[in-house]
């Protein structure tokens, strides 16, 4: 009797291991990522914007776990008629390698100016400590047609791997009425560049240097 319960201890034990290793596996990408970003929807940036009726301001918070380490680079894509537009990257900020501080935390974003005019449209983006003022973009956006915007990642702050690509924002301009799609989604995001008029996409990418 006493070396079946020695025994039958010693599968329970064994069970519980193999239980903790299957745990451990299932989380590889548990620990702490290169950077984490967050909507910030009611800014004041965002009411000076609203307030002046200025355009449309994409503000988040941007928090950098080895800034001393990493490269930011916050870029808008535009595309006309399903093609690329020239140039392809509209509007584009990098910085990094902070030289003081390894965790850096502040406002990340981009600024359309009169959105629905046909010739003076000015972008912006801007980060902690630095930015790219206003430059008017020419004639990329129409002031005619259903138009909407918005966010691309939900009011739950997302983590970013190191040389990830993210989506944060949408402007589209349409003939006629406005579909909805996955923002995440590459497939429809295809699909919606291939069936709208004007299509600006803002993303990030946070690079962890050597």
């Amino acid at each position: 009797m006493k070396r079946y319960q020695t025994r039958s201890c010693s599968i329970v034990k064994l069970f519980v291991f193999l239980i903790f290793l299957a745990g451990c596996s299932s989380e590889p990408n548990s620990g702490k990522k290169i950077a984490y970003i967050s909507t910030v929807k009611n800014s004041q940036y965002a009411k000076t914007f609203s307030d002046l009726h200025l355009g449309v301001l994409y503000d988040f918070n941007l928090k950098l776990t080895e800034a001393d380490k990493s490269w930011v680079t916050l870029w808008v894509e535009g595309y006309k008629n399903g093609e690329e537009t020239d140039p392809f990257r509209l509007k584009e900020l990098s910085y990094g390698l902070h030289p003081t501080n390894k965790v850096v935390e502040g406002p990340i974003g981009f600024g359309i100016i009169n959105p629905q005019s046909d010739d003076d449209v000015s972008f912006f983006l801007y980060s902690s400590g630095v930015s790219v003022p206003p430059q008017t973009v020419g004639n990329i956006l129409e002031g005619i047609g259903a138009t909407t915007w918005g966010f691309a990642i939900g009011d739950e702050e997302v983590a970013l791997e190191s040389g990830e690509t993210k989506v944060l924002g949408v402007y589209r301009q349409s003939g006629n009425s406005i579909r909805t799609y996955d923002y995440q989604d590459i497939n429809q995001i295809t699909q919606m560049i291939n069936e709208d008029k004007t299509v600006l996409l803002l993303k990030i990418k946070v690079e962890k240097e050597n």
